[in-house]
């Protein structure tokens, strides 16, 4: 199991294995998490880019970003009469 030192500044060195399991790059955003005052799991926060394409279905094209607006947009309309 790999280890690491906590230096007096708070900072640790995540080891290179565990990096390049985790796919970690220089810039990644990090989220830690405290379980049972104990254990830390530590996941790699997602970026939006990561997102896309996320919910499309097979045989479905997907969507800009105006389209989703105007989908919303009539959603709204016809539920609450919102122009």
């Amino acid at each position: 199991m790999p280890t690491a030192t906590l230096t007096s500044k708070g900072q640790v060195t995540i080891p290179k294995k565990i990096r390049d399991k985790l796919g970690l790059k220089p810039g990644d955003k990090l989220n830690f998490e405290v379980e049972d005052n104990r254990t830390i799991s530590l996941k790699k926060k997602k970026s939006i880019d990561e997102a896309f394409g996320m919910l499309k279905r097979e045989n479905q094209e997907a969507l800009t970003i105006e389209e989703m607006n105007e989908g919303v947009a009539e959603y709204f309309k016809k539920k609450y009469g919102v122009k």
